[in-house]
């Protein structure tokens, strides 16, 4: 039986977890010295809440191989195949424990290890195509080809509606964040080669989801598409946008989530992106 597995800054309406058997490593929040695990003793409400009353910036924590080993192994049988499908190698280092445990568990399952370059719900797309795929008979090894198809036209672009996370975990730095501060604008994040950059910066909220919209629709430039609208503490956003690329681009699916809290904890509350690629209409 094909298992499959991803971590916690995967982005996925609720529900696809069941109805996709997708099992999800759970990833870790610290605030202060504090530590809470998404899912399990942090919910969405519970993390934006911690941020207004403890005025701190969380930081994401990665689980160590043996905890990837052991959820392995409570999630599969042996000699199962596993495909674990991640958050960009560029952007976290999930993807190398994952490879690590892999590797000590190498003689109890077959396990296929993926970087998706992305994260987020470009991830839960993947993996939701790949259990469509198993259920069509596909083999591990057809499903990655149409993984690295989905891989390499993907488009993922957020605006940000502060700086401050971003300057405080390391992704920015202190120059750019004063600057944005100081003049009140709205930065534009594009994925390009598995990591976050910093594209322009418009100087309103609208002006900036224009962007991301026009963006996107030039990428996709009238094909097919599958598409995500992401955000974070911002669901009457999200509808606006919502109702807006209905409008303009060529949807086949389109959903809502939640950005995951350990990418909001880098990006933080207000982010709202869209993430899209064209389908294979065969």
């Amino acid at each position: 039986m094909l298992r499959i597995v991803t971590d916690g800054a995967t982005d996925m309406p609720p529900g696809w977890e069941s109805e996709f058997q997708i099992s999800v490593i759970p990833l870790r929040v610290v605030f202060g010295e504090q530590s809470y695990t998404q899912g399990i003793d942090l919910g969405f409400e519970e993390f934006y809440e911690l941020v207004r009353q403890t005025r701190l910036i969380p930081k994401s924590s990665l689980p160590s191989p043996g905890q990837v080993i052991e959820f392995y192994r409570r999630v599969a049988q042996r000699g199962d195949t596993i495909l674990s499908m991640h958050i960009s190698n560029r952007l976290s280092g999930t993807l190398a424990t994952i490879q690590a445990a892999a590797q000590e568990l190498k003689d109890e399952f077959n396990i296929f290890t993926f970087d998706s370059a992305a994260g987020s719900a470009a991830v839960g797309f993947m993996c939701r195509e790949a259990r469509l795929l198993d259920c069509a008979g596909q083999s591990a090894e057809e499903i990655l080809r149409k993984m690295e198809r989905i891989r390499a036209r993907l488009t993922v672009i957020f605006t940000l509606d502060t700086l401050d996370f971003a300057y405080l975990n390391g992704r920015i730095n202190a120059m750019q964040n004063a600057l944005s501060s100081l003049l009140k604008v709205k930065p534009i994040v594009i994925l390009r080669d598995g990591l976050l950059e910093m594209g322009d910066k418009v100087r309103t909220r609208q002006k900036a989801l224009d962007r991301v919209v026009s963006t996107v629709a030039e990428r996709l430039a009238g094909r097919r598409a599958n598409v995500a609208i992401v955000h974070a503490a911002d669901p009457s956003t999200a509808q606006v946008l919502e109702q807006r690329v209905r409008g303009l681009l060529n949807i086949k699916d389109l959903i809502i989530t939640d950005l995951s809290i350990p990418v909001a904890a880098n990006l933080g509350p207000g982010t709202i992106g869209i993430v899209a690629y064209p389908v294979d209409e065969e």
